[in-house]
């Protein structure tokens, strides 16, 4: 059984591209978890194992693997760096105590950097960042450093010193314990520290003990009346520091040429927190009060699944965090959300693709089990004798939506069949049929995501589908008013068919409003009911371009009929006749959907969001500051934003985020009636 007195549960997060599934192997390599690295681009990783993955080289699922160290069990969750799974990365989070921020050594603050930091802050979850690529030409540690410190004074705490040869790292020197180590095949190679790096060693360690005295009062005094701490009250405040995410340290390597990695792993076990360690998992028991579930093997057992994989062979798989107590194999859990009893099967431990059986999972561990009928991601599993229930995992609503059908006629229920299964893994797309256009739309976080839907809908169910882009719900209404007659007459032999009727059109508020100023009988009452039906069923098509009518006021106020001839099939049409004769001469126009925008960004792209909206025939309605962001609203027609997602990542270097909400309809410009209407008349030829 683990001991969870030894256990680090770390998230690797990072950018797609800066090296995390590699240092992920060099971590597994040095741990004896594997006997040699893969690499990414033959796709011989252990994260990599899913064929989506190794087609894409790119990490497009959280993956698990655990390697031991000192004694000490660490698991990661290598987790995807591109913006499209950010609902994976968030599944990932809340599994892990800590996370490791691989960066590249470019000398600046990176792309998607600055939200992973964010996150972890707002979360309170203690972080260590790890600058990789020291082994590339021009590497600039310092710069990469200083470009940290801009942004999060005060937190940053660099514990290495890189020892540069030609540009490149050949060693480094680790400032807390004094010790230098040049990098060897066999590993590090403790050598004396470098004299003309003595004074770097000094100034860093002076500013280590100065961040560690300000993260404990005692330490605090101490420094402040003999000017200096001890090497194990400084490793003791620098680790209160990171606990607490007011200390994120520093270190460098090279993941690719496995530099710097047994240091790294020597550091994560020295300061990243215990399971037992972590405090603020909170959750809500049966009287719904908020209590803290600490990691304790002795106490009933209480676990979150973070993650679902559907494997159309083995079934359902659910990895698990346990926060209290011990499952074993073969034990009756309650699941708190659907309050219902789940057995358990066999539990596994993970490495990758790799599910290693083993009799139990340890308070503060992570491991799989699979075929849990009742159970989904973000569910809570407890001992039915002490029922609690963790806050439900955050996922990001879909931005981007795209129209999607069979690429064979009839194929059409599998591929929504399909995409129903692969929503019980991934919570962060919609499938649904439009109302409007009676399309079904597929909404996601972006192009990728979306393209990666279609292809795991072939790879495991076989059947293809298309993606377009979706239909844009236009209306038509009037601004004017007119008068029309319609007149339906048809002699056959026997009884006729005839029907007259003299109808006012107008504009109102509402969606359509019927009336009638029918004087002397003109047109019988029985009939009004077919004028009216004949109008609604007229107004599916406008007289513009053939969308629906709204915004339309009709009134009957005059007509005839015949005894014999007249029934309620010729109102109906007559009062059709009516209606496509008074729309033309009503001044039709033709409505766009407007959404409202709330677009929250960094407040230094601003202005170039704000231009951004303008040409896109955008309103802005205001603007709020939230600390360093600022958020816009601002209202969009429909037809300026389909791919607004990787317009506003590109513009703000994948900080920005927005939400939607259909606001109303308001008239198209009339530069624009033309295109959209031949646009339209194409789509139906």
């Amino acid at each position: 059984m683990s001991n969870f007195e030894s256990i680090r549960n770390i998230a690797v997060v990072g950018h797609s591209g800066e090296g995390k599934t590699t240092l992920c192997e060099a971590m597994l390599l040095n741990g004896g978890a594997i006997d040699r690295m893969g690499k990414v681009p033959d796709g011989t990783t252990v994260s990599d194992y899913d064929e989506l993955v190794k087609a894409k080289k790119m990490s497009i699922y959280t993956s698990c693997a655990y390697l031991m160290w000192k004694d000490v069990k660490i698991n990661l969750l290598d987790l995807p760096g591109y913006y499209d799974f950010e609902g994976e990365r968030n599944e990932g989070l809340r599994a892990a105590g800590g996370a490791l921020l691989v960066i590249g050594a470019n000398g600046v603050l990176p792309i998607g950097a600055e939200s992973i930091i964010d996150y972890c802050l707002k979360l309170g979850k203690p972080l260590i960042i790890f600058i990789n690529g020291m082994d590339k030409e021009n590497a600039d540690y310092m710069g990469t450093v200083q470009a940290l410190r801009a942004k999060y004074a005060g937190k940053i705490a660099p514990i290495q010193i890189p020892i540069m040869e030609n540009g490149k790292m050949q060693g480094c020197i680790n400032a807390l314990q004094e010790k230098a180590y040049l990098f060897k095949e066999k590993g590090p190679q403790e050598i004396e520290i470098p004299a003309d790096m003595m004074d770097q060693v000094e100034e860093m360690k002076a500013s280590l003990m100065e961040t560690a005295a300000e993260n404990d009062e005692i330490l605090l005094d101490k420094f402040f009346e003999t000017g200096e701490l001890t090497r194990e009250e400084t490793i003791q405040g620098i680790r209160i520091g990171i606990a607490s995410v007011n200390t994120i340290p520093i270190m460098a390597g090279s993941a690719f040429q496995n530099r710097g990695v047994i240091n790294l792993l020597n550091e994560i076990v020295t300061y990243m927190p215990k399971a037992r360690e972590r405090l603020n998992t909170l959750a809500t028991n049966e009287k719904g009060e908020m209590v803290n579930v600490r990691t304790n093997k002795d106490e009933p057992f209480a676990a979150q699944v973070f993650k679902t994989v559907i494997d159309p062979f083995s079934g359902k798989l659910s990895y698990l965090k346990s926060f209290r107590g011990v499952l074993k194999s073969g034990s009756v859990v309650w699941n708190s959300n659907t309050e219902t009893e789940e057995r358990i099967g066999q539990v596994y431990a993970l490495r990758g693709k790799k599910m290693e059986p083993v009799d139990e999972l340890a308070a503060g561990d992570i491991g799989a089990v699979n075929k849990l009928g009742n159970t989904n991601t973000g569910d809570t599993l407890c001992d039915p004798s002490a029922k609690v229930k963790f806050p439900a995992i955050f996922f990001p609503k879909p931005t981007l939506f795209m129209a999607v059908s069979a690429a064979q006629k009839g194929d059409e229920d599998k591929v929504f069949a399909g995409l129903a299964k692969l929503k019980e893994e991934d919570y962060t797309f919609s499938i649904e049929k439009s109302p409007e256009t009676a399309e079904m739309v597929l909404g996601g976080q972006g192009d990728i995501q979306l393209e990666l839907l279609a292809k795991k809908v072939k790879s495991r169910y076989g059947v293809e589908m298309k993606l377009t882009e979706p239909k844009i719900a236009y209306r038509e209404t009037i601004r004017g008013s007119a008068e029309a007659e319609g007149k339906h007459k048809k002699q056959s032999g026997g009884h006729g068919q005839y029907g007259h009727v003299k109808i006012r059109f107008s504009a109102c508020e509402e969606d359509f409003v019927f009336g009638e100023e029918v004087v002397g009988g003109a047109v019988p009452k029985n009939y009004f009911p077919a004028v009216e039906k004949g109008l609604r069923e007229a107004m599916e098509h406008g007289p513009l371009a053939g969308y629906p009518v709204t915004g339309l006021k009709a009134v009957l106020y005059d007509g005839s009929y015949h005894d014999v001839d007249s029934n309620e099939l010729s109102f109906k049409m007559a009062a059709s006749i009516a209606y496509k004769e008074g729309l033309k001469n009503a001044k039709p126009v033709l409505l766009e959907p407007i959404y409202s925008l709330k677009i929250a960004i960094p407040s230094d792209y601003l202005g170039d969001v704000m231009g951004d909206i303008n040409k896109r025939r955008g309103r802005i309605m205001g603007t709020d500051t939230e600390g360093e962001r600022t958020v816009i609203t601002a209202e969009v027609p429909l037809s300026e934003i389909k791919t607004y997602t990787m317009e506003l990542r590109s513009l703000t270097r994948g900080s920005g985020k927005f939400v939607s909400e259909f606001l109303g309809y308001e008239d198209v410009p009339p530069m624009l009636v033309d295109k959209i209407v031949a646009e339209t008349q194409a789509q139906k030829a």
